[in-house]
């Protein structure tokens, strides 16, 4: 999309999609998928560059979308571009990429598993509020967020977080040709400038959109000819218009990321 206009692709050979925001808030899967399965089909698109800047996001939005690179990576050379923000789950995505391209001004890494949620036992018993619980299973209501976890539900809790920080370890030691322990080594949680990531190995060569896009180019054996495009907006959006919208996606995200805050992000 050039100035708000839909633009064919059928002339152009690189397309350029955005990824700005959180993962499983502004960026969601389903929408993305869509976006990426038609322009894996259409045989003008030579290559496909992701402009990142996103602190990452759900475990399940950011693997999915991942996964979902990674089939049109097996067709045609994706190549990422993270311009300011590359952390966690934004770090998963950028390496199904062949080349991972960041400013040197660029935040990369973050790379770890997070579980949070409130404890609000305290808070109801100063209410006088009791909770009531009916349950088929001994970990049913696991992460409840009106009592405190059993040690042994701490132990299930550990091992789920574990088994998620294990795939994205994973996913780079393939991705980047780096071994698990020097990846381990990284996998702090830290996060790193550009230049730095560029030093160990977390990013190919520092440069902006402009290089990324000549990469892809040469990847892709074709002319330097680019098309950023955007997912199709949705009929609230259209009736509305980009503000009002933008303004309740925000909102819902917000509500989702308090509601959801248990569940595990990148």
């Amino acid at each position: 999309m050039i100035m708000g206009i839909k633009v064919s692709l059928r002339s152009e050979k690189i397309a350029v999609v955005e990824l700005f925001g959180r993962i499983g808030g502004q960026i969601r899967s389903p929408v993305y998928e869509k976006l990426f399965d038609r322009l894996r089909k259409d045989k003008s698109c030579k290559a496909l560059v992701l402009d990142i800047d996103s602190p990452g996001g759900t475990v399940t939005d950011s693997e999915y979308i991942y996964h979902d690179l990674c089939r049109f990576g097996s067709e045609k050379p994706i190549v990422s571009n993270i311009r300011g923000l590359g952390a966690s789950g934004a770090y998963l995505i950028a390496c199904s990429g062949r080349k991972i391209i960041a400013s040197p001004a660029a935040v990369v890494g973050s790379i770890g598993v997070i579980s949070i949620r409130p404890v609000i036992e305290v808070l109801l018993d100063k209410l006088g509020v009791d909770i009531n619980v009916t349950k088929t299973g001994t970990f049913k209501d696991m992460g409840a967020v009106w009592r405190d976890s059993s040690p042994e539900e701490e132990i299930k809790l550990q091992d789920f977080v574990n088994e998620s920080y294990e795939r994205f370890i994973d996913v780079i030691v393939k991705s980047r040709s780096i071994s698990k322990e020097k990846v381990q080594e990284l996998a702090t949680g830290e996060v790193f400038w550009g230049s730095k990531a560029l030093e160990n190995g977390m990013v190919d060569q520092l440069g902006g959109l402009d290089v990324a896009i000549d990469v892809a180019a040469e990847l892709a054996n074709c002319k330097r000819k680019v098309m950023t495009v955007s997912p199709k907006k949705t009929f609230f959006q259209r009736v509305t218009g980009t503000f009002a919208s933008s303004l309740v996606d925000s909102t819902a995200a917000e509500l989702e990321r308090r509601i959801w805050s248990g569940y595990f992000r990148y």
